[in-house]
């Protein structure tokens, strides 16, 4: 049986705790064709979990509370995220995180909302930082699950607001990875481009199997026979790396609207040719703070850096960072780690630090908070003042959405725990 990995985090590891750690279960892909995309979120994590350990960790009753990350490989897959979700639950974790998967955390919400009705004196909640199928707080939406990031329809709609006022976007085409997320992301540009630009023609709509495409080059061929201007992708980790690099080798010579352009490889694969074209969408990234005097943000990111300096660790997530504040802030306004008190304790929870602010939804359990729409740029040419990845490309923004204009209405109809 596979084995859990714990990770006590202490940045400074003088620090005496009068209590025991309070775990927080990590399910996710370590390994197979999205395995960075599962390190990155660890190394966030770490970093999130070592700042609040550094200051004394959580306070409760009987004493501070150090936290700890404790890891399941789930190889991307559903039967696999669900053994560990049954092994964590075995050893009383209460606070189980996930996010690379849609259809991953689609399951491991049934799971969570069937094992807090039979076991529930060892009720569990379920943080999700990544996985953004709009089903998950709308029709699906649970009181055990907790979103983070904004969904594909929020940054559907970040993207949209530029392809808006871009004249020179004509003929899209719309391409992304074939599982519940990609198909939404593809319906929602459909829909959003009809309201917002119906002079835009779809040139093309292709789904692809996730994870399995070694060489995007039939792709690109298809894309530039359509004529295409722009493309719309939804797609993350090796599946856009690979794809972007394709898109350069072929010579493919349109603007990219993507939900995650900004790291994982894409930039360095990309190049020069994505200078001006490639476009991302994001809660926060490192050049957020650029002409910002004494700029909080740029503290933050250089503080990450400083923990991580090897350039291929460079992905920062500001959403990963917020989450386990937020955490750790409703287990104390709780005093308590059961899984009903924390959640009512997070519902409508605000967070605000020296360059960002966001707001918990008590309806549907989304998170609101601004977004970001970025492009790249080439360091050497002055415009950023940091680059992704080390790779001399970063992203420097096109347009900052505030978090009131990035809330849609949901459908949610929850049902609430005593």
């Amino acid at each position: 049986m596979k084995r859990l990995f714990l990770a006590l985090s202490f940045l400074a590891c003088s620090i005496a705790y009068s209590a025991e750690p309070i775990r927080i279960g990590m399910i996710e892909g370590f390994s197979g064709p999205f395995a960075n995309a599962g390190q990155a979120v660890i190394r966030n994590l770490q970093l999130a979990i070592e700042n609040v350990n550094a200051r004394g960790g959580v306070k409760l009753p009987d004493g501070a509370h150090p936290l700890a990350l404790v890891t399941y490989d789930s190889k991307q897959g559903v039967e696999e995220a669900l053994i560990g979700l049954r092994q964590m639950t075995d050893q009383r974790i209460g606070v189980v995180v996930q996010g690379n998967s849609s259809a991953v955390a689609a399951a491991l919400i049934d799971a969570v909302e069937k094992h807090n009705a039979r076991v529930p004196d060892q009720r569990v909640l379920f943080l999700n930082y990544s996985a953004v199928d709009p089903t998950l707080t709308n029709e699906k939406c649970s009181f055990w699950h907790f979103r983070f990031d904004a969904n594909a329809d929020m940054r559907m709609h970040a993207l949209t607001e530029v392809i808006k006022t871009d004249a020179s976007a004509k003929r899209v085409y719309l391409i992304g990875q074939d599982y519940s997320f990609g198909q939404q992301v593809a319906k929602v540009a459909r829909s959003q481009l009809a309201a917002k630009r119906p002079d835009v023609v779809i040139a093309g709509d292709e789904l692809h199997p996730i994870g399995k495409i070694k060489d995007f080059t039939p792709y690109i061929t298809k894309i530039k026979a359509s004529g295409a201007d722009t493309v719309i992708t939804g797609n993350w980790g090796n599946d856009l790396t690979l794809l972007v690099k394709a898109a350069r080798e072929g010579g493919l010579n349109v603007k990219f609207y993507t939900f995650y352009g900004n790291g994982l490889g894409a930039p360095a694969a990309i190049g020069d040719a994505g200078v001006g074209r490639v476009r991302a969408v994001a809660e926060w990234h490192p050049n957020a703070g650029q002409g910002v005097k004494n700029s909080a943000s740029d503290a933050f990111y250089k503080a990450f850096r400083q923990r991580y300096p090897s350039p291929e660790d460079d992905y920062v997530h500001m959403r990963m960072h917020l989450m386990i504040e937020m955490l750790a802030t409703a287990i104390e306004k709780a005093q308590s780690t059961e899984a009903a008190k924390v959640a009512k304790a997070m519902e409508g929870a605000r967070y605000q630090n020296a360059f960002h602010e966001a707001s918990m939804r008590a309806t549907d359990h989304q998170l609101i908070q601004p977004l970001y729409v970025s492009v790249m740029q080439k360091i050497a040419d002055g415009a950023i003042r940091f680059d992704n990845e080390g790779s001399g490309y970063g992203f420097k923004t096109e347009r900052y959405i505030p978090a009131a204009a990035t809330a849609l209405p949901t459908s949610c109809r929850m049902r609430r725990s005593d």
